[in-house]
């Protein structure tokens, strides 16, 4: 189980964590953050570091900034085009205890979470310290689009239920009604590209697959 992995095993000489600061609340994704190989960065990717057990807290923080919950939220702190710290430090990232709850699905929250957000994270020998970090010795995941998007639609739903939020709730954090606006360009993006709001088809149906008590797997259940 990844809660009884030792958390102390990470090299901050392979690989850091950073977010984007140039955004806008309009964007298909107002908050975005991710790992990267250890370079040099400026000041419009600041880096985020941990006191402890960096690895695991990476993947948890990193799936928390980047579902759609959370970014729904965000975009109400984004002002102009730059996400700051002291806008950062008012959203509501979930706190380390959550992650060691049961979900609905009957598995730990860091369960369901880490391994999909190696999945999404690991795509380049780049960030094989990373991977390491989380106990896991193999090769890169392929560069897939539809997988991608099916466990990022998986995250979007787990943090749903992390919140607390109903399904109406996240039909309308998804999809606001007229004059309410939610994610206008991601909807517009998706329409032209695949005829359809795909991210709001996937996440619920991962939410309603963990409501029934069954972890999701949107990529063996949903057509693409």
């Amino acid at each position: 189980m990844i809660a009884n992995r030792p958390l102390a095993r990470s090299d901050p000489a392979t690989w850091i964590q950073a977010f984007r600061d140039i955004t806008n609340a309009t964007n298909e994704r107002t908050l975005v953050t991710g790992n990267l190989p250890r370079s040099g960065i400026g000041n419009n990717a600041p880096a985020i570091d941990y006191e402890h057990g960096r690895s695991i807290a990476s993947a948890l923080v990193s799936a928390n900034m980047n579902s759609l919950p959370l970014d729904w939220a965000a975009r109400f702190s984004v002002g102009g085009v730059h996400m700051n710290f002291f806008v950062l430090k008012q959203i509501p990232v979930l706190p380390p205890d959550m992650y060691l709850k049961n979900s609905a699905c009957g598995r730990l929250y860091v369960e369901l979470i880490v391994p999909r957000a190696l999945q999404l994270s690991y795509a380049s020998e780049e960030l094989a310290g990373f991977a390491r970090d989380l106990g896991y010795k193999g090769p890169p995941f392929p560069w897939n689009e539809h997988r991608r998007h099916c466990l990022q639609s998986e995250l979007d739903a787990i943090f749903a239920h992390m919140y607390g939020l109903s399904r109406p709730d996240l039909e309308w954090i998804l999809d606001a009604t007229p004059p309410g606006s939610s994610f206008p360009s991601l909807k517009q993006y998706e329409l032209r590209r695949f005829g359809e709001y795909r991210t709001g088809r996937f996440v619920l149906h991962a939410f309603d697959s963990i409501q029934r008590g069954f972890a999701p797997d949107v990529f063996a259940e949903v057509r693409g």
